[in-house]
């Protein structure tokens, strides 16, 4: 049980934004479960990671973060580190750093699980100064992601349908990156349109496709496209949409502590957990292991 007001951080800038419907549901979920807590409105990105640390710096054992994988990224980034544990309210998209600790969708047994307190440390992994939890990539994602951001304000397009229109103009362009990578020390030079990096190993086969059965393994996983060309890309995007891709023929995969990614560009657009931002060469990977406090659902008894 918690004595204090657990600090709740919601994104007023993401989606649709933080609803008081959606206040009064996370303030009654935590009732329920036998806690208050105290809702911290980011009204801008820069907010998410200050009101973290001052979370932190006034001695909460849990910070939540309430929000999609975007919002994880920014409240783990200042948690990480510190004396303070990060719990998980998953209330994106995807939600995919939450899924892969197993943390309910459901909002009144997320809360439950906060209370519940059982807390495990995973890794993070940094590129330059920039931490991340899920991936961070260079090549066609991140501009994938561009293009559609342009869409969504120039066109007023909806996420998806700015998506889909956003990956024909890209995946039309086949861009190719000739990259050199520096691998724990041994040098590879590769010619690919996607290099992803991910913290910890991903499932790249089957209905698990993008999951990860751990992330306290110490690693990260480098994938490299061996798609080239409309065709080969087209089929691999496909591939991918109902879960059958083929690592062995689709993907180069690499593991690593650190890794140093060069290109020819003296800066790239680079995503991490599908935030774009304009970095310089080279990116410096490494893994941070078991940086983080997460609260996560305790383990059945035996």
């Amino acid at each position: 049980m918690m004595e204090r007001a657990v600090p709740v951080i919601v994104n007023a800038t993401a989606g649709r934004g933080c609803t008081p419907e959606d206040i009064e549901a996370i303030a009654a979920a935590f009732a329920k479960a036998g806690a208050t807590v105290e809702i911290l409105h980011a009204r801008t990105g820069a907010d998410l990671p200050r009101l973290a640390r001052e979370a932190v710096e006034a001695g909460h054992a849990v910070v939540v973060a309430s929000g999609g994988d975007g919002t994880m990224n920014a409240v783990a980034s200042a948690v990480a580190a510190s004396p303070s544990a990060m719990g998980l309210l998953p209330m994106g998209t995807l939600n995919h750093f939450a899924k892969d600790l197993g943390i309910p969708l459901d909002l009144e047994e997320a809360a439950r699980v906060i209370v519940a307190n059982h807390q495990v440390e995973v890794d993070v992994a940094q590129v330059n100064e920039r931490i991340f939890v899920n991936n961070s990539s260079l090549g066609l994602y991140p501009e994938l992601v561009r293009m559609r951001d342009s869409q969504r304000r120039r066109l007023g397009r909806g996420k998806w349908h700015a998506l889909f229109w956003a990956a024909l103009k890209v995946l039309s362009r086949h861009p190719m990156l000739e990259v050199r990578l520096d691998v724990d020390g041994a040098s590879e030079v590769r010619r690919t349109p996607l290099v992803f990096i991910g913290n910890n190993a991903y499932e790249l086969e089957g209905f698990q496709l993008g999951s990860r059965e751990r992330i306290d393994a110490g690693r990260l996983s480098i994938y490299l496209t061996r798609r080239r060309g409309r065709g080969g890309l087209l089929g691999l995007a496909l591939r991918a949409l109902v879960g059958r891709l083929r690592q062995d023929e689709d993907f180069e995969a690499l593991s690593a502590e650190h890794v140093s990614v060069q290109t020819r560009h003296r800066v790239m657009p680079v995503a991490t957990d599908g935030e774009v931002a304009v970095m310089k060469m080279p990116l410096e990977y490494r893994i941070r292991a078991r940086a983080l406090r997460v609260v996560v659902p305790a383990p059945a008894p035996a």
